[in-house]
């Protein structure tokens, strides 16, 4: 049996060692793996950390946990000593943090510290979504993204990242090191599982009938309530959709633009995906506040389109 060379079997790749072959600049390569060592502080908060309620509320009106308030100082505070960002969105801030004027080399994050935080007390998968763009201006098309990434606290802790050039997994050892366990992760055509969150009784005739579809070619129904995971489930897979629609009363639906749906589109994508509001692709919407919130359909390229046609009564 032939050896192989030390140091370069995918298990002992590590994510500083892959980022440096992508030919990209040493702040980004310094911002991604920061917030990776900032992924290990949250997970033993979310292991060991109170459950209780911080008893504070974000924008937008919903009840903050501890552990959501934690994740977003642990985050913040490795963002801002980084030394290569200038601007913070955070879900849990009502504002952007301004760390620098000087945009020179420097990058912009928008994160969601801990997605799903109330899923923590009954012991079920949430993670941390990031989105990075370069320079100070956050409110861009999530198209000019330059990296995006995620961390799945699951029964294993795992990350997923791009800064446009494929899609790659790795998985936190022992030693809490992140080591490559998938490189370049690609999306088919068309899937077998679906995603769909939101109550069914508000979906629109278009909505059920596509659900109706999906049941009728044999596509399982996977939802746990964590866009993460669900997220995580299609991507590594390569077949199915996640779709969290307008529903009546709610015609942008659930999910923010800036903080879940912009680096979960740009990963999609990046892997061969597809992911649309059901008009447009949602990487082509620029925002215009901090808590836009927009419909999705997120997926193999032929589910979303043929959700598109559904959902425009086509």
């Amino acid at each position: 049996m032939p050896y192989s060379e030390p140091g370069k079997t995918k298990f002992q790749t590590d994510l500083r060692r892959h980022l440096r072959a992508k030919n990209i600049e040493d702040n980004l390569i310094h911002l991604i793996c920061e917030i990776a060592e900032a992924s290990k502080y949250v997970i033993n908060a979310v292991r060991t950390g109170d459950l209780g309620v911080a008893g504070t509320s974000n924008l937008y009106g919903e009840e903050q946990l501890a552990l959501d308030v934690l994740s977003d100082r642990i985050m913040r505070k490795r963002l801002i000593h980084s030394g290569v960002v200038c601007k913070i969105a955070s879900e849990e801030m009502d504002e952007i943090y301004e760390v620098t004027t000087d945009s020179d080399g420097m990058y912009s994050v928008a994160y969601d510290p801990l997605d799903g935080s109330s899923l923590v007390d009954v012991n079920l998968a949430v993670g941390t979504i990031v989105g990075i763009y370069a320079g100070c201006d956050l409110l861009q098309e999530g198209r000019k993204q330059v990296a995006a990434m995620y961390i799945l606290y699951g029964p294993r802790v795992s990350m997923v990242y791009s800064v446009g050039d494929g899609v790659h997994e790795f998985t936190m050892n022992h030693l809490m090191e992140f080591t490559l366990t998938r490189e370049n992760i690609r999306m088919q055509p068309e899937g077998n599982i679906y995603s769909p969150g939101g109550l069914r009784n508000k979906y629109s005739e278009g909505n059920e009938k596509f659900i109706r579809y999906l049941e009728a070619k044999g596509a399982k129904l996977r939802y746990s309530g964590g866009f993460v995971p669900d997220i995580n489930q299609v991507l590594l897979k390569g077949k199915g959709i996640f779709m969290y629609p307008a529903l009546n009363g709610s015609p942008n639906g659930k999910l923010r633009l800036l903080f879940e749906l912009n680096p979960m589109a740009y990963l999609i994508e990046n892997a061969g995906g597809a992911a649309s509001d059901g008009k447009r692709a949602i990487l082509d919407i620029k925002p215009e506040s901090l808590d836009q919130r927009a419909p999705i359909y997120i997926g193999c390229t032929e589910d979303v389109s043929k959700a598109m046609e559904y959902a425009n009564g086509n």
